[in-house]
């Protein structure tokens, strides 16, 4: 009895380890799960179309998403937890026997569940459509993901008194953002916001200062439902009705309440995997309230897109949103309404600020308006000042906020009330957001804590009674355990110099002599770099890849080396960079996988006459600014690269750039903005910033400079210095610096010469070239190798000012505004200073 005991024991001991994980491709049965740690352990709907499983939204941070996967780039439309991510391991997305659907966090933390229940079995089902289900065994409906959508809204699906849309914060950070979608008190769908400050929040669509019925709304029908079919076609118990500008065309659509608060509707383009905007509440995208936050104004124009800056007076109060606007320098209006200090205004021509009227004077001089702004009852911070037709009068606004700022489309003036005291300041250029190098590049996971599990006292009691029937059983037991002690000791042993990588990154790790082998002996060699050379590999599972061996400089350079590149790349996820695969790291050899770019570098491209045509060239250059603008903003750890060049451009199959080698990158902390330093030199001579010449401090603005250099390089063909190709395959000297030559090129164009944008252009384009592209890429890249490098723009501004006209060719209607083309270039006109004397 007592062997047939030990053996039950020890399988009591192995229950907890063994999960049942019993899923088909589109259905999750009850009491199984779908685990976080394995990729593909994922629902996918019967005509592929959809999937549903655990999506990376940062560092060792998953949320459980439904994803349209057609698109190029797979296209979340409903998550879970998206203000609550959950570990990279051991979380699971499971169907629990008593019919609840919960998601555990490290396997322990239930921080999602559908709250259901049921005396039957029940089953997760993801259909064609993307809804999510869960059924009993009658086909009753428990719970659905239609019925809790988050900033998308699917075909068929429905908006309801008890669904709404909430806007995420961005296109990379799915959290929860300051925009709803919804049915109002009073039966009206409408567009609100809600800023990062509760006190403030208003309904911006439709107008709000006019009655619904103007908007064509009505407020009778209190059944409070709207929908869209595949068609195009939306309606709502509202009377609003709109159809997207392909209307009548069955396709893939969805309707999304973007992170800029505007409402847009995307069709899908099956030739080119891209959603394409067929209908949007805006078009002016200024008029969204909150947009660019409190004390700042909102501007836009079609080839710029949308900008925001701050108030004279003001600075941007948060370097990573501008939703908290700008604040004060060196004063508050609470010393001004109370007369402390001495103030007066300043003129913002064509300037409104929506809304927070304290009073309002109809037929006011301009100075008695202003003397009304000035008494201590008011707590005036503006007046707003504007001529009225109907009347023949002024009519003066006295201002207690400055929210919803923008210019030019408004018939009126602003005046801003200022101390005397910041008038000398604030003829200044206002100084752009600065992403600058801290030392410290430690990752940091997620902010939870895990306490580990309780001993289980049945379980611990059932061992000491198995343990007293007899010595022969606790002798079996004794060796099991110290069987398992001692293997897993050796376990952590052999592993223990990669572990820490491997955790981080959960990369596939690879032994030596496997990439050996598959690198033929390190035979094939493709490139070569001051961190180490690339070899042309093929891997046990038949992939072809690109293995980097990091070169020992007998210093420990080679292990600095490594840890850079693996903790940067670990912490990455663009379509515009390049992807890691795995790594080495035993003894003394450091290895890199990667995967293979078919096309080699876009400097090997350049050499090629015939390589590259324009639609190829000018869409490297829009994805290298992509990936960049990436790195420096929206990634969790800002990173600059320090070595931008053709040579670390690499091409896919279909000439879409991905930006490589990370070897010299530093990343940027977040809570040390101001910290610069670096123990050398970095980068390639042609391409560095003249920051690094100077010793000045070293900001994202150093990856620009680089940019602008690898762009006029894909525009004229010519290298930065020395000599290139000619037409003719004869080398030629290059007319001095490349820059200097563009400049003269402009400058010294007229009607007696040729067009100036013809001579730079690449000859082997054979003159094939949109000239309007063109010469935007000249421009925006002449401002990113400006000496000042204030002056230059961010790689967030290069990626909307090439954006914004590339979209303008995509219709023959008029062009529809991506939500995307949101400039951030900071700039003031139109402004005049009044003191009051």
């Amino acid at each position: 009895m007592g062997f047939y005991t030990f053996f039950l024991l020890l399988s009591l001991l192995q229950a907890p380890l063994f999960y049942l994980s019993a899923t088909s491709d589109d259905t999750l049965e009850q009491g199984s799960s779908l685990s976080v740690e394995k990729p593909n352990n994922v629902l996918v709907s019967p005509n592929g179309v959809f999937s549903a499983g655990f999506s990376l939204v940062g560092e060792n941070a998953f949320c459980f998403a439904i994803s349209f996967m057609k698109s190029s780039v797979p296209t979340i439309v409903w998550m879970a937890n998206r203000d609550q991510p959950v570990n990279g391991i051991g979380s699971k997305f499971s169907l629990l026997r008593n019919g609840n659907l919960v998601l555990l966090d490290a396997g322990r933390i239930n921080l999602w569940s559908t709250e259901t229940t049921s005396p039957v079995s029940v089953y997760l089902q993801l259909h064609d459509n993307g809804n999510l289900v869960l059924y009993n065994i009658r086909n009753e409906s428990l719970w659905e993901s239609f019925d809790s959508p988050t900033d998308t809204l699917l075909a068929e699906q429905k908006i309801t008194k008890d669904a709404s849309l909430l806007s995420s914060k961005s296109h990379t950070n799915y959290s929860s953002g300051y925009y709803t979608f919804y049915f109002d008190n009073d039966n009206v769908l409408r567009l609100l916001y809600q800023g990062p400050d509760p006190q403030i929040s208003s309904v911006y669509w439709p107008e709000p200062n006019e009655p619904s019925f103007r908007a064509g709304r009505t407020t009778y029908n209190n059944s409070k439902t709207a929908m869209f079919n595949s068609t195009g076609y939306f309606q709502s118990s509202d009377d609003l009705v709109f159809s997207a500008s392909d209307c009548g065309v069955v396709l893939y659509r969805r309707l999304t309440l973007d992170p800029d608060g505007n409402l847009r509707f995307y069709s899908f383009d099956e030739k080119n995997k891209l959603w394409i905007v067929t209908w949007q509440a805006f078009s002016q995208p200024c008029r969204i309230h909150g947009i660019c936050g409190p004390n700042s104004l909102c501007k836009y124009d079609h080839a710029l897109g949308r900008r925001c800056s701050c108030l004279p007076g003001f600075k941007m109060k948060s370097n990573l949103d501008w939703s908290y606007g700008c604040e004060p320098v060196g004063f508050n209006y609470n010393s001004l309404v109370n007369n402390i200090q001495e103030s007066g205004f300043v003129h913002l021509t064509n300037t409104e600020f929506y809304g927070y009227d304290k009073e309002y004077f109809q037929n006011y001089s301009l100075q008695r308006c202003q003397d009304e702004c000035l008494k201590s009852s008011s707590h005036c911070q503006a007046i707003q000042f504007k001529y009225r037709k109907d009347t023949g009068y002024y009519d003066c606004y006295i201002k207690t906020q400055l929210l919803n700022g923008h210019q030019p489309y408004f018939q009126g003036d602003a005046y801003v009330r200022l101390p005397k005291s910041v008038f000398s300041s604030i003829e200044n250029p206002m100084k752009e957001l600065r992403l600058e190098c801290p030392q410290d590049s430690n990752p940091s996971l997620l902010n939870r804590t895990y306490e580990k599990e309780g001993q289980n006292r049945f379980l611990k009691f059932l061992l000491w009674f198995a343990v007293s029937l007899g010595g022969v059983e606790f002798t079996c037991i004794s060796l099991v355990f110290c069987f398992l002690f001692w293997n897993r000791l050796e376990h952590v042993d052999k592993d223990k110099q990669g572990y820490m990588l491997a955790a981080a990154t959960r990369f596939q790790k690879f032994s030596y002599d496997e990439l050996k082998k598959a690198t033929r002996g390190f035979h094939e060699e493709i490139g070569r770099g001051a961190g180490g050379i690339v070899y042309k590999g093929i891997l046990p599972d038949h992939r072809v890849a690109a293995i980097k061996r990091l070169i020992n400089d007998g210093h420990g350079g080679e292990a600095h080396e490594f840890h850079t590149e693996m903790s940067t790349i670990g912490r990455l996820n663009h379509m515009n960079l390049i992807e890691m695969w795995g790594y080495c790291a035993e003894g003394k050899h450091r290895l890199l996988v990667y995967e293979y770019m078919e096309n080699g570098s876009l400097a090997s491209k350049l050499a090629d006459s015939n390589a590259l045509d324009w639609e190829k060239r000018f869409g490297i250059a829009l994805g290298t600014a992509k990936g960049l603008a990436y790195l420096h903003e929206e990634c969790l750890e800002w990173v600059l690269h320090c070595d931008i060049k053709p040579q670390n451009i690499l091409l896919d199959s279909n000439y879409h750039a991905k930006v490589a080698d990370f070897g010299l990158s530093k990343l940027q902390n977040r809570e040390m903005p101001n910290n610069s330093s670096f123990s050398r030199i970095r980068g390639t001579r042609g391409y560095m910033a003249p920051e690094w010449v100077y010793n000045l401090p070293i900001t994202s603005k150093v990856d620009v400079y680089g940019y602008g250099i690898v762009a006029l390089e894909i525009i004229t063909g010519k290298k930065p210095t020395g000599s290139q190709f000619s037409e003719s395959g004869r080398m030629t000297e290059n007319h001095g610096r490349l820059v200097k030559w563009v400049k003269e090129k402009m400058v010294g164009a007229d009607s007696s010469q040729t067009n100036w944008i013809e001579e730079i252009a690449d000859s082997r384009m054979g003159g094939k070239f949109d000239k309007a592209k063109l010469e935007i890429l000249v421009k925006v890249a002449l401002q990113c190798v400006e000496e000042d490098k204030e002056a230059r723009p961010t790689m967030h501004q290069v990626v909307e000012m090439l954006q914004c006209h590339e979209e303008e060719k995509i219709f023959d209607t008029p062009k529809v505004p991506d939500p995307s083309c949101e400039s951030g270039l900071l700039y003031f006109d139109n402004t005049e200073i009044l003191l009051d004397v």
